[in-house]
């Protein structure tokens, strides 16, 4: 097992496994209502929807599907310098040399030679030409690859391509004695429900081809990824079983294996997949481009809270708000702008901010979508040609720097904002240098923060700058105290305010307070 899935498997992907540690245990209460028609109790009538019975064996299933899963081994070159904290070294001339030489060998004596690691997964066959499937991280850094097949047949693997951000690779293996390899076809994943049976088979442990079973546990998890959308299964996945497949009673791939939480590295029945929804797609630019085309449209979001829906003309917080546009990028160049609240994108709903990246990175790119935002208090419908993710880091080096603004004639002297306990001063050459800012920036910088205030229970700093408060732009640390005064005489209980952190701009919303 490589040590990129050990990580995966330990749950540190950020922080996962200790947040979930954090979570008191959720006690599920159903609560049941009695209805009275003309004084007499109706009774409460359970109708499931095509429900099936737990199968009596899964035998049927593994035999036909276990032929087309396969063990996937690499070797790498381990660098030395990874190597020299594992193997103790006497010091130069010491009477030890020789027991250490004798204890460890070779290894002992030249601990800066590379030497070969191994690492062990899964995977499964989509094609009968010998295309396979698995996880990125499994033979990510892989010097060579080889699939062992059901029959213990081995063969050599190269690499097609693979996607680092959604974690998975395709393989390429000739199949032996140029026959058609047994393999099984993606399902639809979005027809699975929560408590349907599953099936799981992979190469835990290194112990070969194992069929393990269980039911979805829930669908949509996030686990710190940007584009998460897992299916959680309690069907028993250990390390090795990444890469391979999560059936459906139909025997069709629904997900990848891909991790589990576990603070031992070992089932505890909550274990991830990659859904076929997202993979298949992935899987298909991968073989005909060798590498993924994603969607981009050259925007900033983030979510909505209760304190700012009112404030961008929402009944309630739903949508992605914009808090900043990439010049010269599709949104943009289609007349989006800060502040919008995208509700709609190409005719799929956006809930959250969190489903816009995975909406946007599946559409096609070059494609012209219809996006609806909430500008002002009132709806906009805008087209947009979607661009491609490569773009996008060239769109933002191409959007840094900027010509010098003038300094400010006269010095100011900092402020104080006292109902959201900071305070904040105009910008100079010295507070630029010292937080380093760029030129181009403006808006007034926080220079203190006061312990429990309403900024620093929002995550303010010192040195963040503030564009705007209630979509107005400040410059002066005057502009900040004559705009938070005007909303305290209109009795508003909190106001939205435009933040930079390191470059990076979002919307804030402070409570006055008392």
């Amino acid at each position: 097992m490589k040590s990129a899935e050990i990580r995966i498997f330990a749950g540190s992907r950020n922080g996962f496994a200790r947040g979930l540690y954090a979570l008191p245990y959720r006690l599920l209460t159903v609560v049941a209502a009695a209805f009275v028609l003309f004084a007499a109790p109706a009774p409460l009538v359970w109708t499931p929807a095509e429900a099936r019975d737990a199968p009596s064996s899964f035998a049927d299933l593994a035999e036909r599907l276990l032929p087309a899963v396969v063990n996937i081994a690499t070797t790498q070159q381990v660098p030395a310098e990874r190597r020299r904290g594992d193997i103790p070294q006497p010091p130069p001339g010491s009477p030890l040399e020789d027991l250490f030489r004798d204890f460890f060998g070779d290894r002992g004596n030249r601990p800066d030679r590379p030497r070969r690691g191994t690492s062990l997964g899964s995977g499964f066959v989509i094609d009968p030409s010998g295309y396979i499937v698995t996880n990125n991280h499994v033979i990510d850094g892989a010097d060579e690859i080889t699939v062992l097949l059901h029959d213990d047949t081995q063969l050599k693997a190269k690499l097609v391509a693979r996607d680092s951000k959604v974690d998975i690779a395709v393989l390429k293996v000739e199949p032996p004695n140029r026959k058609p390899m047994p393999f099984v076809k993606f399902g639809d994943s979005d027809k699975s429900r929560i408590g349907d049976w599953v099936v799981a088979i992979g190469n835990p442990f290194g112990l070969g081809g194992t069929v393990t079973a269980g039911i979805v546990s829930a669908r949509s998890r996030d686990i710190g990824g940007q584009y998460d959308d897992y299916i959680q299964t309690d069907a028993a996945i250990n390390k090795g079983n990444s890469g391979g497949p999560l059936f459906n009673m139909d025997g069709e791939v629904i997900g990848i294996n891909t991790a589990i939480y576990s603070p031992t590295g070992t089932s505890l029945g909550i274990g991830f997949a990659i859904p076929s929804n997202m993979a298949r797609p992935l899987v298909e630019q991968l073989r005909e481009f060798g590498r993924v085309r994603r969607g981009w449209i050259g925007v900033q979001i983030q979510s909505i809270s209760e304190d700012m829906a009112e404030s961008f003309g929402l009944d309630k917080p739903r949508g992605a708000l914009i808090a900043g546009v990439t010049p010269n990028g599709p949104a943009e160049k289609a007349g989006l702008k800060q502040r919008d609240v995208i509700l709609s994108f190409d005719g799929k709903d956006v809930p959250d901010s969190k489903k816009l990246p995975r909406i946007v990175a599946e559409s096609k790119v070059g494609d012209t979508v219809e996006i609806v935002v909430m500008r002002g208090g009132k709806r906009a419908n805008l087209k947009l040609k979607v661009g491609e993710l490569e773009d996008s880091d060239k769109q933002t080096a191409s959007a840094k720097g900027g010509s010098k603004p003038p300094a400010p004639k006269e010095a100011e002297p900092p402020g104080t904002i006292e109902p959201f306990g900071i305070t904040v001063a105009r910008l100079t050459d010295t507070l630029r240098e010292k937080h380093g800012l760029q030129n181009a920036q403006k808006g007034v910088v926080v220079v203190k923060v006061a312990e429990g205030s309403p900024a620093a229970e929002k995550g303010l700093k010192v040195g963040d700058l503030i564009l705007e408060v209630a979509q107005v732009e400040v410059n002066s640390p005057g502009d900040v105290q004559n705009k938070v005064k005007e909303l305290l005489d209109q009795k508003k209980k909190a106001a939205v305010l435009l933040v930079e952190s390191k470059g990076d701009p979002r919307f804030v919303a402070l409570r006055f307070q008392k």
